[in-house]
């Protein structure tokens, strides 16, 4: 600890503090714009490249930047001096002089921290004028939209890519009054290395990265009355939307998003759950054959599909050791275009089905060209939370008094193993409670296996599953997977089984999810919310749910079968890394 003076008041702080932290130790607020803490990643963007933090320093000519200004014993340092709030206010008028002023139609109006920093600052006309920055927008993928007007340099979406993910496409490019980040050559992301996990956009302040919007899609085809339109709902939907519409973080809202989708008008509304359960049953059959054969290990899980666009760019010489099962959303999509459709009557090109996805790269995952046949896709249309929750505005919907309704079925019943799904280490989680049953040939009671949750990045336990020691793995964030999937090619690590997700904390920290401006407490709240769902469900595992017995026993066989791997697997390509 050391001890320094802060507007006249003596403080002592950690040693390794900035003046930033120190401040708000005892209660100061200082306006930031490209600071990003992540407390549990274990992650602060300290980049200091808006200097909207400044503060002045005894002894110090200059102004310094308090975001990336580390304390020193008897430091003296005053945040509120004329000249500090002066330069606070000529920055932010200077990135407003070349921000675009479309604030109204902009996708960030009422979550853009510039937005709400010139409002605390008491900025309500643009000082300076001349000449403003242009580039074309770049829309050429299904997942991100990248609009390099808006960027104003703070550089947190390339911590994003770059420290937390380590995906390494974005970079500071050009100088002066045309810098912008952007990946090399400023090519498109699509013809990048990118995974589209989503999670520079959910870094992003601004309106530089936004979701692609395919909420008008949806509308069409809810209104084309040729189209049968059904809509599958990922588990960390339920435990966020309510965000939108001013509920408390970690509220479960399941009934009232059942309710929302019905009154959007359509056909039925099923649960990715369901679908969640199914990839249990596939992939878990998959790790018993080889835990048995001991080939092929460790088996890594294939949910996350910008996981599996990370290792087809980056590991190819792994590519053979994921799951070949497919996603839940691709699995729902495959099981409604055939199993569903035949039961209801309708040709697969006239049935629509629209996922909502916590996760942008589920928007990317659809348009793969093996999750089609014959042409026609398997799932049509993805909108994230945000977007279906601005559906909902826009159609009038008061979502907090909706009365809670039911999934409809034959697809909407699921365990609560499908739902921890959500949560970093619920899909290994969810294998290990079916893995149990069917190797000791029991229906055990014990289905926690605690010491595979939690939030901490990388994870490792020993588990005994009917006599065995299962040495496993969970990673969450593609540069936590990065390190373990190193070790493994190194020969320094063997596990039975390794569950990886893009984004750190897992889908309940999607790129598609309610933004949370670095607040990991949020998170926290949501992880618990997915527990407790899991806790309340009369069946808690894969295995159990009666309608997955039903699927197979009418329709797939068993697992593992031809029909299943026909409909339930894939392959996967390796990709140039550029």
């Amino acid at each position: 600890m050391i001890e320094m003076t802060i507007n006249d008041r003596k403080v002592r702080v950690p040693e390794n503090a900035t003046v930033l932290q120190a401040t708000r130790q005892i209660g100061i607020k200082i306006p930031t714009l490209c600071h990003l803490q992540l407390d549990c990643f274990e992650v602060e963007h300290r980049m200091g490249s808006c200097r909207v933090c400044v503060v002045e320093v005894e002894g110090r000519p200059n102004l310094a930047p308090a975001c990336c200004t580390p304390v020193i014993d008897g430091m003296v340092v005053r945040t509120n001096t004329m000249r500090a709030i002066n330069a606070r206010r000529t920055m932010l008028d200077l990135l407003l002089s070349d921000h675009p002023k479309d604030c109204l139609t902009c996708e960030k109006n009422g979550d853009c921290n510039l937005q709400q920093l010139a409002g605390e600052l008491g900025l309500h006309s643009i000082l300076y004028s001349g000449e403003m920055s242009t580039y074309p927008l770049d829309l050429a993928n299904e997942s991100i939209v990248r609009d390099l007007n808006k960027c104003i340099m703070c550089r947190r979406c390339e911590t994003a890519c770059n420290t937390v993910q380590t995906v390494g496409i974005l970079s500071g490019v050009r100088r002066g009054f045309e810098a912008v980040v952007a990946p090399s050559g400023e090519r498109p992301l699509a013809d990048t290395k990118c995974v589209f996990c989503g999670q520079c956009v959910a870094a992003c302040p601004v309106g530089a990265l936004t979701t692609m919007n395919h909420t008008y899609e949806v509308w069409r085809a809810l209104n084309d009355p040729e189209k049968t339109v059904v809509v599958q709902t990922a588990p960390a939907v339920r435990i966020a939307i309510g965000e939108e519409f001013g509920l408390e973080p970690g509220t479960i809202a399941t009934g009232k998003l059942v309710a929302a989708l019905r009154h959007l008008g359509f056909d039925q509304v099923f649960d990715t759950d369901f679908a969640a359960d199914l990839t249990i049953m596939e992939e878990t059959t998959e790790l018993i054959e080889r835990i048995k054969n001991n080939q092929n290990l460790p088996i890594l899980t294939s949910c996350c599909p910008g996981w599996v666009k990370f290792f087809e760019h980056q590991f190819p010489d792994l590519i053979n050791i994921p799951s070949t099962a497919k996603s839940p959303q691709q699995m729902f999509g495959a099981v409604a275009k055939s199993y569903y459709a035949e039961k209801v009557g309708v040709a697969p090109e006239n049935l629509v089905v629209v996922s909502v996805m916590p996760c942008l790269a589920k928007k990317y995952e659809a348009s793969r060209e093996e999750f089609a046949r014959d042409g026609v896709r398997d799932v049509d249309i993805v909108i994230s939370t945000r977007g279906l929750a601005s559906m909902c505005k826009e159609a009038g919907i008061v979502f907090e008094q909706l009365e809670d309704e039911e999934f409809d079925s034959p697809l909407g019943a699921s365990s609560g193993a499908g739902v921890i799904f959500g949560a970093s280490g619920g899909v290994l989680e969810a294998a290990l409670r079916t893995a149990a049953d069917w190797l000791s040939g029991e229906d055990l009671a014990e289905v926690d296996f605690a010491d595979v949750r939690g939030m901490k990045g990388i994870r490792e336990a020993t588990v005994e599953v009917a006599g065995r020691q299962l040495k496993v793995a969970i990673s969450s964030g593609l540069g936590n997977a990065r390190q373990l999937l190193e070790r493994i090619q190194r020969g320094e690590a063997e596990y039975h089984a390794i569950e990886i997700m893009a984004c750190p904390g897992g889908c309940l920290n999607g790129g598609g999810q309610p933004y949370i401006n670095g607040d990991t407490g949020i998170l926290e709240k949501r992880r618990k919310a997915i527990y407790r769902e899991d806790a309340n469900k009369p069946v808690r595992k894969s295995h159990l749910n009666p309608d997955i017995q039903k699927l197979y026993a009418e329709y797939l066989d068993k697992p593992g079968s031809p029909r299943a791997h026909e409909l339930l697997h894939t392959k996967y390509s390796p990709r140039d890394n550029f």
